[in-house]
């Protein structure tokens, strides 16, 4: 079967569970500053969809011993908060878009600051060879958001819940 053109295209965004990545682009092509939680410390892994299928290939080409139990933690980078907001300020002033980033009050109940320390080496031992977030691969999200950027819903996309009462 054919896939729809809207599958192909997608672009999923909005204040709270979407991605900080395209919450980020996002705003930065719509013109919104960047809605950093917090101070932004908040560091988590990353993968690129395309390494997702290649990690369940690699783990199913490469079973375990008998007996043996194990564990792939599938991200190839991590990065805090922070950090992707300067990755999308920079690619999207290489474009010519003038971007802000302004710490906002964190809606979310977590820990902005915690031991992080997460190990990847299974599978890139395994013969994982990741795609990385670079300058490039943000500019060519920030490029797809331009394209589209007649359809981006202002109304989830500015900070406006809160997970708990102040």
């Amino acid at each position: 079967t054919e896939m729809h053109p809207e599958f192909l295209t997608s672009f999923h965004y909005d204040e709270v569970f979407g991605t900080a990545l395209n919450r980020f682009v996002t705003q930065a092509v719509a013109g919104i500053p960047l809605t950093v939680y917090g101070t932004g410390g908040q560091t988590r892994g990353f993968l690129n969809i395309r390494d997702t299928i290649a990690c369940i290939e690699i783990a199913a080409q490469n079973p375990p011993k008998e007996g043996e139990f194990r564990v792939f933690n599938q991200f190839t980078e991590t990065f805090s908060v922070s950090d992707l907001a300067q990755k999308v300020k920079e690619s999207s002033e290489g474009l010519g878009l003038k971007v802000t980033v302004n710490n906002h009050p964190n809606p979310r109940v977590e820990k902005e600051k915690h031991y992080y320390n997460p190990k990847n080496t299974s599978l890139m031992s395994l013969g994982l060879r990741p795609h990385l977030l670079t300058h490039d691969v943000v500019t060519s999200m920030l490029k797809r958001a331009i394209d589209a950027k007649e359809h981006i819903d202002h109304s989830i996309i500015h900070p406006t819940i809160k997970w708990k009462q102040n």
